[in-house]
């Protein structure tokens, strides 16, 4: 089936937003990415399940994006339909002291409501830039903290269109790694169990964090956050600031001057230009240290078609 045919199914549906040929540029963080055959804005589980049927049924590819801040779209873009869940799919609950929230509120945003409700234990989500659903597929974590210590189960929603209830045991949870990693589902909402807490205590702590990121991290130029795992007895970034690798730059990407994890996108880089980079970055690593850095980052997508 090609694109045109696809573009055709699904802008006959009853699916929310539909775009064609949407770049996804305008949908990641480090503002790299080509476009998307379809691109679909779904604001309830009843359009998700349509979506998932009208892939299944005529085996059309699909990929799930939230807010694009843990992800590289190649040059070429996504073939399929790709669905955003963010701020159209991002209702939030509070009943006692769990926490639900929808797969696309932004992780940030659950976690500030929570300090300011007075409940505790997802102060470290602060600083994750992206989506509930990206961070239970990942088991996000931060200043100690991680998802599979507060979460109590999520709801997906298969390929096939059904609903599944998963228990935190389901996940399977290891660091930066939940089942949903190997088998592809669509968060639809997750309950965190908190614990009563001090707004003000919590809210001077993430001021803190808050502060030592903004002069550590080059927040104010396109990126994806850390780019690779840190190794086993080692900090990606030290060594890459070590192997004297932080300014270099390819086309119009640049490893951070400020930070040697990140990877900045100064104006008109090109997913190519990134990949290069973190080549680079692994060969150079593997050859004077022994380390073998793995990204963190999803790579996804075609070459330039």
């Amino acid at each position: 089936m090609n694109k045109e045919q696809i573009q055709s199914l699904f802008a006959n549906e009853d699916v929310g937003t539909v775009l064609p040929e949407e770049s996804l540029s305008k949908h990641t963080s480090w503002k790299i990415g080509g476009p998307a055959d379809v691109f679909a804005l779904p604001t309830t589980v009843e359009h998700l399940v349509r979506i998932m049927e009208i892939a299944d049924q005529h085996q059309i590819p699909w990929y799930v994006i939230g807010k694009g801040s843990n992800l590289l779209v190649r040059d070429g873009g996504l073939r399929g339909v790709v669905i955003k869940l963010a701020d159209n799919f991002a209702d939030l609950q509070i009943s006692g002291n769990l926490l639900t929230a929808q797969g696309g509120r932004s992780f940030v945003s659950a976690a500030n409501h929570a300090i300011r409700s007075g409940l505790s234990g997802l102060e470290f989500a602060t600083g994750i830039p992206g989506t509930v659903g990206g961070a239970v597929m990942m088991n996000a974590g931060a200043h100690g903290g991680e998802v599979k210590d507060v979460l109590v189960e999520c709801r997906v929603l298969t390929p096939k269109g059904q609903i599944v209830r998963l228990s935190h045991a389901d996940l399977n949870f290891d660091y930066r790694y939940s089942c949903l990693k190997d088998r592809p589902a669509i968060v639809l909402d997750a309950s965190f169990e908190l614990h009563s807490g001090d707004p003000v205590e919590m809210s001077e702590r993430v001021r803190g964090w808050r502060e030592r990121r903004q002069t550590t991290q080059p927040l104010s130029m396109p990126s994806c956050g850390s780019v690779f795992r840190n190794p086993d007895g080692a900090h990606a970034g030290k060594l890459i600031e070590e192997a004297g690798l932080k300014g270099t730059r390819i086309g119009g990407a640049q490893i951070s001057e400020l930070h040697g994890n990140f990877i900045v996108n100064t104006g008109g880089a090109k997913a190519i230009d990134v990949i290069q980079l973190i080549q680079l970055v692994q060969r150079t690593i593997l050859e004077r240290y022994g380390y073998e850095l793995h990204p963190e980052v999803r790579i996804v997508g075609e070459e330039t078609r």
